[in-house]
């Protein structure tokens, strides 16, 4: 029966028990709100000694902390105790509501498992519900929720007026037992959130670090660099492009925001730059400089993203290659060109030569008394067999080799000379040899016989029409080339440049001459290049010795 004093003991433990809740909601990190479980149990639940067991990430339970006894909590403090001893502890004994009690009497089959514990001393019990030293006591933590989850277990001993805890006793320990697992629960929350803080933190850091670090290789990076948009109407359009390429292109950056790399580069390289993929592609094009001139340049592209779901920009990097391009150029100028005169020289030569002819087999004409072979072909249009003639070209049909030469215009040559000219019009290769050149340079030495060399070259490349190609063959040889003309046309074309190459020459205050004879050929196609200059040079020849000695040699 109760006392008349015991509602008031009640209500001070009440009161002792609402402020012990309101320390756990005061702790701030995890460790100090553990600590405050612990205190709270010897502060105003009436128990010398308390202990708390939390459940780690792996299952077990380890002792994160104890009040009440400084010496059994270095002992045990910070051990782990495995998670299937922890369930066979809770899972035997009397059931206090949520709380489990496991008396002297029981305790002894739990002596050799791996949960940490301590031993008090004192006397026997004198009376029923009075509280041995081998009595336990446990008080788990669960999380709020459906799921129940385990969060620790407070462990309590030595009541301080030496009896089991009546059922007044046990609601308030268990009722405080929820109010520490939500402030635990709170407190890992919380530490949760701040370590998310400070990583965001770190992450917003090392974000403004990196967009700092890539402004600035942007910005004041050695060579061109632009962003520009990708995909949708404003595809291509630069947003923005760095002060190297405003320096190349000779614009200002407000300038470059109106352009497109398209509307930059040179009509002849709009087509290389359309083909250089937008995703990792590269391009070597010219582009357009303030001036109206345009440099050289090599563009390589990556694709970049403003945010993981953002939308996706292009990064180009623009190199200035004027300098190799036009040491490419010169590269491939000498190798093509003799160094004395400029010209070019004997491959190019037999290269442009080359590119006109193929080797198509002779055709056969048609007649009325029968077939035979012909060499040239007149203004009209013939038939053969698959095969159709014509007199500006040759023609294949669909026969087994007219793949080979589609879109090829074929070389002929006329059938007559200047006096018999059947209106055919050739590819005439008129080969140049010098009269008189031995004797200047035998006489006046190298210096004056190069002299002489590059001044015919001017004429000749004078008397010629844009197109025609007047090349160094070697020593004193010169060789034209010279599309479109008929017999006539040819014969006409030798006797102005022989009156080109005459007049006087005047090298270091001294005037020479030299004279030049000139022997027609023509290319067609079924001749190698080699037969082409050989009949030229035979007919140079024939033409050198017909003349007299006087008109041959130098004046």
């Amino acid at each position: 029966m109760e006392t008349e004093s015991e509602p008031y003991v009640r209500l001070a433990t009440l009161r002792q028990l609402h402020q012990v809740v309101a320390n756990l909601n005061t702790a701030r990190s995890l460790a100090d709100t553990l600590q405050t479980v612990a205190d709270g149990v010897t502060a105003g639940l009436g128990y010398e000694l308390a202990c708390v067991n939390l459940v780690r990430p792996d299952g077990d339970l380890v002792v994160a902390a104890f009040a009440g006894s400084p010496a059994a909590e270095a002992l045990i403090t910070g051990r782990v105790g495995s998670r299937a001893s922890w369930e066979r502890r809770l899972s035997m004994g009397e059931a206090w509501g949520e709380l489990r009690f496991i008396p002297h009497t029981e305790g002894w089959v739990l002596i050799e498992d791996d949960v940490p514990q301590w031993h008090t001393d004192g006397p026997e019990p004198r009376f029923e519900d009075e509280w041995h030293p081998r009595d336990r006591l446990y008080a788990p933590m669960y999380a709020s929720g459906s799921g129940r989850e385990l969060l620790g277990v407070i462990s309590v001993d030595r009541p301080r007026n030496g009896r089991r805890p009546g059922p007044w006793g046990q609601e308030a320990l268990q009722m405080y037992a929820s109010q520490a697992a939500i402030a635990i629960s709170n407190a890992r929350l919380r530490a949760n959130m701040q370590r998310a803080l400070v990583r965001l933190e770190r992450e917003q850091q090392a974000l403004r670090a990196s967009e700092e670090s890539f402004r600035q290789a942007f910005e004041y990076a050695p060579s061109g660099m632009a962003i520009a948009e990708m995909g949708g109407d404003q595809h291509g359009r630069l947003l923005r492009a760095n002060d190297a390429l405003c320096r190349l292109l000779g614009r200002p950056a407000s300038v470059m925001r109106r352009y497109s790399f398209a509307d930059l580069v040179h009509p002849e390289d709009i087509g290389t730059l359309l083909r250089t993929s937008a995703e990792g592609g590269r391009a070597e094009l010219r582009l357009a400089r303030r001036d109206g001139t345009y440099v050289w340049v090599s563009l390589r592209n990556s694709v970049v993203a403003d945010t993981a779901d953002g939308p996706r920009f292009l990064l180009t990097h623009v190199e200035d290659i004027e300098e190799r391009k036009r040491h490419e150029l010169q590269l491939a100028h000498r190798a093509s060109h003799d160094a004395l005169t400029g010209l070019p020289n004997s491959a190019e030569l037999r290269a442009r030569l080359s590119s006109r002819l193929c080797s198509r087999p002779h055709a056969v004409r048609a007649t009325a008394a029968g077939t035979h072979e012909v060499d040239s072909y007149d203004s009209g249009d013939y038939e053969y067999g698959e095969h159709a003639y014509r007199g500006d070209g040759f023609d294949f049909g669909a026969g087994a080799d007219g793949g080979a030469y589609d879109h090829h215009v074929h070389a002929v040559a006329p059938a007559g000379d200047r006096e018999v000219d059947d209106g055919t019009k050739g590819l005439a290769v008129l080969f140049c040899d010098l009269d008189g050149f031995k004797s200047i340079n035998d006489r006046f030495g190298h210096h004056t016989g190069d002299a002489v060399l590059i001044e015919v070259a001017r004429r000749l490349t004078a008397g010629v029409r844009d197109g025609d190609t007047v090349a160094r063959l070697g020593g004193d040889e010169f060789v034209v080339l010279a599309d479109g003309l008929g017999a006539a046309d040819a014969a006409d074309l030798a006797v102005r440049l022989r009156n080109a190459i005459i007049p006087p020459i005047r090298v270091d205050g001294r005037a020479v001459r030299v004279g030049a004879s000139f022997g027609i050929g023509w290319a067609e196609c079924g001749m190698s290049v080699e037969e082409v200059l050989n009949s030229a040079d035979q007919r140079m020849y024939i033409e050198k010795r017909s003349r007299s000695k006087v008109h041959r040699r130098a004046g």
